[in-house]
């Protein structure tokens, strides 16, 4: 019989992932003009194009972006993750975005 690791004892409960934890730093926080709160993440590119809702323009597959998504959505934080949009930075930076809801 091989070695176990010593991390955990055999019968010892599993530890649960703190997705939280392991993903701080990669999304930020930001208010909205209006005081609404948002969460976004830059993105280094992605496989598929996506239309931005600042500018109705298509963000090409492996261009830098920012996903984000309301984080204070009407329905709870997962009905916002759910709403999230791919933005071009510039589009996101200018304040291209919705006040409260996405339109």
């Amino acid at each position: 019989m091989g070695k176990r690791s010593g991390k955990r004892a055999y019968g010892a409960e599993h530890v649960p992932l703190d997705v939280e934890s392991l993903t701080r730093g990669w999304t930020r926080g930001e208010t909205g003009h209006d005081g609404s709160a948002w969460k976004v993440r830059t993105v280094g590119g992605s496989d598929k194009s996506y239309r931005c809702p600042g500018c109705d323009q298509l963000i090409p597959p492996g261009t830098a972006h920012v996903v984000a998504w309301q984080d204070d959505h009407l329905l709870g934080a997962q009905a916002g993750l759910d709403d999230r949009r791919h933005w071009h930075t510039s589009c996101w930076r200018e304040g291209r975005r919705p006040s409260r809801r996405w339109s």
